[in-house]
């Protein structure tokens, strides 16, 4: 089977404070598929992609990343699959210097230097941030952050890439950086976003989820054409698809 796939079978997962995170959550996502995973505050998304790399273990049900289940024993090989980009890139970058962030994962793998050196070369001019591998992490904008975090990851050569809320906090400019980059992937990619045009810019296919259940799985464009769903979920059709506010007709311009 392929490294690239993901099983989620009747996941659940309460917090230490009772509150029910994920409610039965059952899905498949096949080889160099790109999902988003959409809902309001709350919804379950951000738990979701914690247990996919074996950072939350389930209550009950299943994760399985090509055919192997995501337990203790097999964190070290799931987290060689499966990378993960947080919602805050502050959360991935600790080192004195970029190069040395991108390098920290290689050089925990037990790489030779020269090995490590290549890989951090490599991930840096993939997010097109190779002049910054001198630089320290603080100094960085929002997005350049989040284009260093993305290269911490590819630096790992994972098969699958999971992104919290990767626009989040980012100006236009940066966003549409991160929208080129994300579109170059050829990982399969699971996207927890509030940014429904990204979704439907760079996703075939949506989850919606509400309460820690998925309430939709369709494709992108059928979901965000429902108005009833996203009303009931909390959520409104992404500005590319809306009505011209002017002649009423049509769709907004991106």
């Amino acid at each position: 089977m392929s490294h690239h796939t993901i099983s989620v079978r009747e996941l659940g997962f309460a917090y230490p404070d009772g509150t029910r995170a994920l409610d039965g959550v059952s899905f498949e996502v096949g080889h160099g598929d790109a999902i988003a995973v959409v809902g309001a505050n709350g919804a379950g998304k951000s738990t979701l992609l914690l247990h996919l790399n074996g950072l939350l273990t389930p209550e009950h049900g299943s994760v399985d990343i090509g055919g192997i289940p995501v337990a203790h024993g097999t964190l070290a090989e799931i987290r060689r699959t499966v990378g993960m980009v947080f919602q805050d890139p502050d959360d991935q970058l600790f080192m004195p210097t970029v190069a040395e962030d991108v390098g920290f994962g290689p050089v925990n793998l037990g790489l030779p230097a020269d090995d490590v050196a290549a890989r951090v070369r490599e991930a840096l001019s993939r997010v097109d941030a190779a002049h910054l591998s001198d630089r320290p992490p603080y100094r960085l904008s929002g997005g350049e952050k989040r284009a260093v975090a993305i290269a911490t990851v590819l630096a790992m050569e994972p098969n699958i890439l999971v992104l919290d809320e990767p626009s989040s906090g980012l100006d236009p400019q940066a966003r549409r950086r991160l929208i080129g980059l994300l579109a170059l992937f050829a990982h399969t990619r699971i996207i927890a976003t509030h940014d429904l045009d990204l979704a439907a810019e760079l996703c075939e296919r949506t989850i919606v989820m509400s309460q820690g259940r998925i309430v939709a799985d369709r494709p992108t464009a059928a979901v965000f054409a429902d108005d009833e769903l996203l009303a009931a979920s909390g959520l409104e059709r992404p500005l590319g698809m809306r009505a011209c506010p002017i002649c009423g007709g049509g769709q907004a311009q991106k």
